[in-house]
């Protein structure tokens, strides 16, 4: 735990976001525990990445577990080793494929939500664009010949891959507007580049393209922008995808599956090392992954690639496959957990402490005794009531942290992934009834026997 003063703001930023429920952006640092030997897998993965190599995890974890948090924290070490990421969630609105535009929603999502070290808020775009630039202008001040030869030289590479030709010229656009002054130029390159572009015909006025970004093109443009980041002077790209949960509701079994071929294809370029400098990380639940019905494991080709290893069981583990199982933390965890928020709530000055080490005790105790183990397995209800009872006893001064206890408004989470579909869905999933038959019914066939009904 750091001894050093905590800004206000890095504070107020991770204590609002904790007490409305959701994971903070930054600052996670601040309020890490347990969990090591999963961040020094993922580690890996991300210096892989920084090294042109490629990679897929899929985080699983528990309704509550904090997966979305732990996601974030790999983010920010990315950062931290000069990556590049782009962050989104998937809903209704945004997926993996699509015929429909839902799959161009979620590169413009990924596209808004892009970071650096300098921006990780988000909205680097622009200025991985701007650096990309002026690193070309660098290097042929060196050479001694014209910027233009530089990029041309630079995205002859892009050229070849899918997409790459339009790709090209777009970034070489964006040059003559830095070059010519035109801001209305740069504008629409960087719009091009966020997907924003709804139709061709306005790209190519805008740009003299013949191609945008869509639900068909989505993934090629994921791996050209990966291998543009490190033209710029990155390591990388880490595309990290949370809520994949929401393949696993769609009443479509046409739709899911398909769904479930891309996340196969990003799956195999991601073994095969065919996909430079990028990585993805993407969320999900238990049963999204193993349910044979409607999860992961319902597509053969996926189930044979992300089936566990048999041989770690017994307490012996596997970090290194493409399937990422959270742990649990544990009682010491969530212990430790309480004192380094309280340590947060106080901007890092012991003297500001609100409850004593005691009160921290009692408090588990009796969320223990509220809905058993479930308070360290799935933290999430239990980390929210405890910043609110803080909350109170600032604002409060004088106020007996005992006597708040039977305050302490704690359900155990349940999971609304697993709640049973509308009618009207469960039967879009099966197959459809046999016309009502208008003559006379003959006996069913045997089940044993598929030539029953045969007829000439």
């Amino acid at each position: 735990m750091t001894t050093a003063p905590i800004r206000p703001r890095d504070r107020d930023t991770v204590v609002q976001a904790l007490r409305a429920g959701v994971a903070p952006l930054r600052g996670q640092h601040l309020i890490q525990v347990g969990r090591h030997r999963e961040i020094e897998s993922l580690l890996r993965d991300v210096e892989r990445v920084g090294q042109g190599g490629s990679g897929l995890r899929l985080v699983i974890g528990a309704y509550g577990s904090g997966k979305t948090f732990f996601l974030g924290l790999v983010r920010s070490i990315a950062l931290e080793r000069k990556l590049v990421t782009a962050h989104g969630d998937l809903t209704p609105e945004r997926r993996l494929y699509s015929t429909g535009g839902h799959a161009r929603s979620l590169y413009a999502e990924l596209m808004r939500n892009l970071a650096t070290r300098a921006k990780p808020e988000g909205g680097a775009l622009p200025a991985i664009v701007e650096r990309f630039v002026t690193t070309a202008l660098t290097s042929a001040k060196e050479r001694s010949v014209d910027p233009s030869v530089v990029i041309r030289e630079n995205m002859a590479s892009l050229s070849e891959m899918v997409g790459g030709y339009d790709f090209a010229q777009v970034i070489e656009c964006y040059w003559r507007g830095h070059d010519t002054g035109d801001e209305q130029l740069k504008a629409n390159a960087v719009r091009w580049l966020r997907a924003e572009f709804a139709t061709k015909t306005e790209a190519r006025q805008a740009l003299g393209v013949r191609t945008i970004i869509d639900d068909a093109s989505f993934y090629d443009h994921l791996k050209l922008f990966a291998r543009f980041v490190r033209m710029a002077g990155f390591g990388g790209l880490v595309v990290c995808i949370d809520e994949l949960v929401n393949l696993y509701k769609m009443a479509n079994t046409t739709a899911r599956n398909t769904n479930y071929e891309q996340i196969l294809r990003i799956l195999n370029d991601s073994l095969q090392g065919t996909s430079e400098g990028l990585g993805f990380l993407l969320g999900g639940t238990p049963e999204f992954l193993t349910d044979t019905r409607r999860g992961l494991y319902s597509y053969q080709a996926l189930q044979s690639r992300l089936a566990e290893n048999a041989f770690a069981s017994d307490g012996r583990v596997d970090l290194s496959g493409p399937v990422l199982r959270l742990a649990s933390l544990t009682p010491e965890d969530l212990y430790v957990l309480l004192v380094k928020l309280r340590h947060l709530y106080a901007c890092g000055e012991v003297s500001r402490y609100l409850v004593p080490d005691s009160a921290l005790t009692a408090f588990l105790q009796h969320c223990s005794q509220r809905i058993g183990e479930a308070y360290f397995r799935t933290p999430r209800n239990t980390i929210k009531e405890f910043l609110h009872l803080l909350a109170v006893l600032e604002q409060n001064p004088g106020t007996v942290w005992e006597s708040l206890f039977d305050h302490v408004n704690l359900d155990e989470e349940s999971n609304p992934d697993l709640a049973p579909l509308p009618e009207d869905a469960e039967q879009a999933d099966e197959p459809a009834a046999p016309p009502p038959a208008t003559t006379r019914a003959r006996p069913a066939a045997s089940d044993d026997d598929d030539l029953a009904s045969f007829k000439l």
